[in-house]
C-alpha cells in the first residue's frame, strides 16, 4: 500500500488532541463544513503517487468527502491524541462506488483499495481497515514494514457485493491491537484516511462520512 511513507511523520509533528463529548466520543473526522477542494487546518494532504483528487460532497442530508484515485495514491491525515481505555472503539461511515481492477493486499504487485483507515500509534505500528477488491472479509495479516512502521491488516469489506452502500463500520481498536501485535495498545498518535490505485494501474472511488472513537460499539 505504501501508505506509511508519510504517515510517520505525525510522531514528529504537534499532535491535535480532541475534546470529549457528554456521549464519551473522540469525533476524528467531521466532513460537515469543507471547503469544495481544500481540507480543514487540522487535516493535511498526502501524496505517495499521482495526484490527489479529493472534493466535498453530500450524502442526502449528510455531508461527506470524495477521494478519486486514477494510477494514484493519497490520503489525507491528522495527528491525534486518544486513550483507548475509554474510547476503544472506532466507528466510520464509508461507501465505494469503484474498486480497483484486481486489487489485493497480499500481493505487493496489487497492493491498492479503494478505501482505508489508518490508525497510527506511539511506538510506530499501524491498524489499517481496509475494503478489499479481492482479499475476503475478515482476512488479516502483517502488510509489512515501511521507514520502521510496522502495518497490520483487517479486511472489513470485500469486492463489489457492498459497493455504492453507505456502511457503518464499527472496531474495537484496543482488541485489534492485542490480536494483531501481542501487546496491549499503546497510545493513539494519528489518522489517516486513503485510497490507492497505482500497483494495478488502474481507477478507484470511494467516500467518507464521520469518524469517531467511542466507548461503545455504533
Amino acid at each position: 500500500m505504501r501508505r506509511l511513507r508519510l504517515l510517520g511523520c505525525l510522531l514528529a509533528a504537534g499532535f491535535v488532541g480532541a475534546a470529549f463529548s457528554s456521549e464519551l466520543a473522540v469525533l476524528v473526522f467531521n466532513p460537515e463544513g469543507w471547503a469544495k477542494g481544500a481540507v480543514p487546518s487540522d487535516w493535511r494532504i498526502k501524496v505517495n503517487h499521482g495526484r490527489a483528487d479529493i472534493d466535498s460532497c453530500a450524502a442526502g442530508a449528510e455531508p461527506c468527502v470524495r477521494f478519486k484515485s486514477v494510477d494514484s495514491s493519497f490520503g489525507i491525515e491528522r495527528g491525534l491524541d486518544v486513550n483507548l481505555n475509554q474510547t476503544p472503539f472506532l466507528t466510520w461511515q464509508w461507501k465505494v462506488t469503484q474498486l480497483p481492477t484486481g486489487g489485493d493486499f497480499r500481493h505487493n504487485a496489487t497492493d491498492d483499495q479503494a478505501a482505508q483507515v489508518l490508525v497510527l500509534f506511539s511506538d510506530h505500528r499501524v491498524l489499517s481497515y481496509i475494503w478489499d477488491s479481492t482479499a475476503p472479509q475478515g482476512f488479516s495479516d502483517s502488510d509489512g514494514a515501511y521507514w520502521l512502521v510496522h502495518v497490520y491488516a483487517i479486511v472489513c469489506e470485500s469486492g463489489p457485493a457492498q459497493t455504492g452502500k453507505w456502511l457503518t463500520e464499527s472496531r474495537n481498536v484496543a482488541a485489534d491491537y492485542r490480536k494483531a501485535f501481542g501487546k496491549p495498545a499503546p497510545g493513539i498518535k494519528g489518522v489517516r484516511l486513503q485510497i490507492n490505485s497505482q500497483h494495478t494501474g488502474s481507477a478507484a472511488e470511494s467516500y467518507f462520512g464521520e469518524v469517531a472513537f467511542r466507548a461503545q460499539p455504533q
